[in-house]
Parts: C-alpha cells; structure tokens; sequence
C-alpha cells in the first residue's frame, strides 16, 4: 500500500528549499544569528534526515527514535523491546555515544545506505540474522562494513537487527537530549529531527525538567506522531505520579499523546538488565500497530511529513529575515568604508588644489630654485610632502572607518589584519607619478629638438610646481613652461600631470579601501539569497496544494471510521 502519493513537483520543490537554506550565509555575530544558525542546521537535518527520505521513499519502514534526558533508562528500554542486550546501558553517563539503530533483517538495506542520517558513518556488529547478497561482480558493495568498535567516539550509527522488532518498523537508541557533551546532545537533536515516530522516555523523579518538556513542546509544534515511557516509577506511588503527568500533558493540549508507565524493578537499577517482557508489553504492542496496522501506519508516516511540512513556513521566514539582516549589516558596513575613503579623497583632492604642500622644505626649495637647488631637489621634496599627504589621509579614513565598525553590530569581527604594505602603498603610486611627469617632459622637449637650450628635469620641476603648487604658483610656473615650450604644450602637460594626479589619489585609497572591504566580500551575503528563500517556499506551497496526501487523523479517529 503506498501511503503517501508524492508529486514529483512536490520533491523538486523540496530539494530546491533545500539548498537555498543550505546557502544561507550567517556570519555576523549579530542578534538573533545564532539562534538562526541553529535553526537553519535544524531545518537541514530534518530535511536531509527525514522529510525527503521519507516523501521520497514512502514505503520505508518508520523510524521510531526513542530520547530522554540523561539516565532514563532509553537504552535499557531499547534492550528490553528487542528481548536482548543491542544498546550498551549502565550507570557511567552518558552511556549511549553511539547511536544504535535496530531494524528486522528484512529492513537492513533501507537503513545500511545512506537514506536517512546520511552523515553518519554505518557500523555493522557481526552479521546476525541479516541474509548476505554478494554484489555483481562489475557493482562495488554500496555499503562499507565495519566492525562495531565499542570505544568509538566518532559519528557513528551501529545497525542491528533482530526478527524480534516487526517487518517495517526500526528503533533508534538516541544520545541524550541534555547530555553534558555537546557532540552527544547536538546529534541527539539531529536523530530525534529524523524520526517518523518519537518516543520520549523520561522518569518518576524528573518528569518536570524543563528539557523534555521543550522536546514534548517541539513534537507539539511539527505535529509528530509521539508516544511518551514514564519510566523507574516507584510501585507505591506510580498511581498518583501517572495521574500528575497525564495533567501536565493535557495541560500543554497533549491528552491523546500515548503513555506508558514502566515500574522501577530491579533490572533497570544498574542499567544493564532486561525488563521484563510484560513491563514494555503495552509499548511493544502501541509499536508494532504503528508498523503493521495500514491505518496506523498512515497516521504516522502521514502525519508526521505533513506536520513538518507545516513547520517549515515560519522557520524559512525567519530565516529569511535574518540572512535580510546580515546583509543590511555587511551593506552598513560597505557604506561606512565607501563613505570614510570618498571624504578623504575629496579632502585630499582639496588641499591639493589649494596648494598646501607649498610649505615647509617645499616652499624652502622653490624659492632657492634653480640658483642654489637643482630640479632632482625639487622633485624629491614635492613627492615626500606628496606621499606625507596621501599617507594622511588613508590613515584618517582607516581610523574613522575602524571607529564605526566598532560601533555597528558585527562590525568589531570584520576588522581586518594590518599589513605595512599599507603605508608603503602611497609612496610608491607618487614616485611612479613622478617618472610619468618627467618622462612627458622629456618627450616633449626632445621632440622639439630643444636639449641644448632646455634642462628637462628643471622643466619637469616647473611642471610639479604648476600642478601642485596653488593657484598663484601655477601662473607663474605655466608662464615659464610657456616661454620654454610654448604655451599649448605647457598646458597640455599641466592636464595630463593633473589627469595622472587624480588617479595616483584614487589609487592610493582605493588599494586600502579594498582592504577593508575584502573580508565583508569574503562574507559573500547577497541580497539574493533572502529572495531565493521566500521565492523557494513559495514554490514548495505551490507544490504542496497538489500533494495528495490523506489527512492527518488520530489513530482514534481512523479506528472510529473503521
């Protein structure tokens, strides 16, 4: 029986969200980034670890991942429903570092691949009850077998199997959900957000705390077929311990969540025993109706992938806006650079034409020019007080850049590492601009056969003088040009010099304006990315319109149809 229909728009449409969530760029360390962070990686994994596995592969047995806090007794429950010891358990915590998945052999090839968890590395125990087919010869085996390590630490998932667990339904014995290491609380989440089927096991003594209450909250919110296991409850006070969690789940709108009380027995106090077949009985039975009666199973599979269908919509919005939000921070950030360096340019450019390098060892020279100091004189003093002032001006555009980064939000992350090239940057675009001055003159006064009569370097000098000199320094050194080369070649030279000087400014602050802008471009947020997101969701709702799915019903409601 196919239990749900899927529309190849429908899957087109998925993968398409898909990977513009996975393009999601959130680097700033803005508010709300990391809480977008996690939510786009969970949206990933229950996209890559359920919901298209699912939708893809309808048929495939239901995944029931079995999670709770620290100590439980997930494992020990886990053991009991299989009828022998596949999950390690004991008192040490946290036991589970391995995720353990137990399936009936027949179900072995929908989970050795890489179907669902597809980051998690398969390892196999010796084989057991799993019939072998041998590759063609001209097919390399798909899956690796590995030998179950019980030290591994690393992203593992151990496939069991065992006849004991019905055809079309798999257990997964999860981390814990609040496990003081990380890793094991983060793949916890992970294995939780791949489940068809959850089953929260929690205990007499902690049914209150706060995490499973936000993993209830959570299956409330995606709609997940769930079943919750009080378990250790004390024989004289299971009654009334039962009676205060069924409120506190009605309470939250979860009367029609499945409970099943488990009494603390002996088996369960070390953690390494078996319960007793009658002690998970009602849970073994709620399980295997899940996997073997049609009706159920559709509720299940149904319900669920619509449910996290239904989820996506205001998570894909929010991520929208927060991928909007780093790129308005980046695009701040830019304009604050564009802005520094364009005022400093126009600055420059200003005292430049106002003449304020004639001052100082420059107006000292000029005067004594050419009795007492040569042209080459000349030259060096105006490309240092040249260099002095272009050198000034990127370090008050640097400053005033780093001033306001640090006060936008994820600026102070973006500043970038200072290079002494950057101080060297400006000398070196003067000095070129210099040989070009010179090297116009020289042209010029060897093309019209003037060497004998004319002192290039003293001429390219003059010409310094009359570009950088201010305004009443400029008619007097364009008169000397004029009486030495003419005065439509002086001027022609003063044009080019000033055309040549323009652009020696805007190189000088471009190269440290790049500088600072190159780590937000590294950051590569586009505008693009906020529009591919809510124009892929549109899509997926389009799609989604058409999906003949079957309502997602209760199992006491299909049992009432039937």
């Amino acid at each position: 029986m196919a239990i749900l229909d899927v529309q190849p728009e429908l899957l087109t449409a998925l993968k398409t969200l898909r990977d513009r969530i996975a393009a999601a760029r959130l680097p700033l360390p803005l508010a709300g980034a990391e809480r977008a962070r996690r939510s786009r990686d969970e949206l990933l994994a229950q996209l890559d670890d359920y919901l298209l596995p699912r939708l893809t592969s309808p048929e495939a047995p239901l995944l029931a991942v079995v999670g709770g806090s620290t100590g439980a007794g997930k494992s020990t429950l886990v053991n009991s429903l299989v009828g022998r010891r596949v999950s390690e358990a004991g008192v040490l915590r946290p036991t589970t570092r391995t995720p353990v998945l137990v399936c009936h052999p027949d179900d072995h090839h929908w989970f050795a691949g890489a179907r669902v968890l597809p980051d998690l590395r398969r390892t196999f125990p010796a084989p057991q009850n799993i019939p072998r087919q041998e590759p063609p010869d001209n097919e390399e085996p798909t899956v690796e077998e590995i030998d179950y390590d019980p030290e591994s630490t690393g992203n593992d998932l151990r496939i069991e199997t065992d006849v004991a667990l019905p055809a079309g339904l798999a257990l997964l014995d999860a981390p814990d959900i609040d496990s003081l290491v990380v890793s094991n609380r983060d793949l916890a989440a992970e294995l939780v957000s791949a489940a068809d089927v959850w089953i929260l096991v929690t205990t007499a003594s902690r049914y209150g705390d706060a995490v499973p209450w936000h993993l209830l909250r959570t299956a409330r919110e995606y709609d997940v077929t769930l079943a919750t296991v009080l378990d250790r409850t004390p024989h004289q006070i299971a009654t009334e311990v039962s009676h205060q969690y069924g409120l506190l789940l009605d309470r939250e709108g979860m009367e029609e969540v499945p409970r099943f009380t488990i009494p603390e027995l002996p088996e369960s106090a070390g953690g390494s025993g078996l319960l007793p077949a009658t002690a998970v009985a009602g849970l073994r039975q709620w399980l295997s109706r899940q996997a073997q009666d049609p009706a159920a199973r559709e509720v299940a599979a149904a319900r669920t992938a619509t449910g996290t269908l239904a989820s996506l919509r205001p998570r894909v919005v929010a991520l929208a806006g927060a991928v909007a939000a780093q790129h308005g921070a980046v695009q701040r950030l830019c304009d604050v650079v564009e802005a520094s360096f364009a005022d400093s340019g126009r600055r420059a450019r200003r005292r430049l034409g106002n003449g304020e390098l004639l001052a100082g060892e420059v107006a000292a020279r000029l005067q004594s020019f050419p009795a007492d100091c040569g042209g080459d004189e000349l030259l060096d003093a105006f490309e240092e007080g040249l260099t002095a002032l272009l050198g000034g001006a990127v370090t008050v555009a640097d400053q005033n850049v780093a001033d306001a980064w640090r006060r936008e939000p994820g600026g102070g992350c973006c500043l970038p590492m200072e290079e002494d090239e950057a101080g060297a940057r400006p000398g070196f675009l003067v000095r070129r601009w210099r040989r070009c001055i010179e090297e116009s003159v020289e042209e010029e006064v060897l093309t019209a056969e003037l060497g004998a009569l004319v002192d290039a370097e003293e001429m390219a000098a003059v010409l310094t003088a009359a570009i950088l000199g201010g305004p009443k320094t400029e008619e007097l050194a364009l008169g000397v040009l004029a009486d030495a080369l003419g005065r439509t070649v002086s001027e022609r030279l003063r044009a080019n010099g000033v055309e040549l000087l323009d652009a020696c400014v805007e190189r000088a602050l471009a190269a440290r304006r790049d500088h600072w802008l190159a780590p937000l471009e590294e950051l590569a947020t586009t505008p693009d990315s906020q529009v591919d997101l809510v124009a892929a969701y549109s899509a997926l709702s389009k799609a989604r319109a058409v999906l003949a799915f079957p309502a997602a019903r209760t199992h006491r409601e299909v049992q009432r149809e039937r």
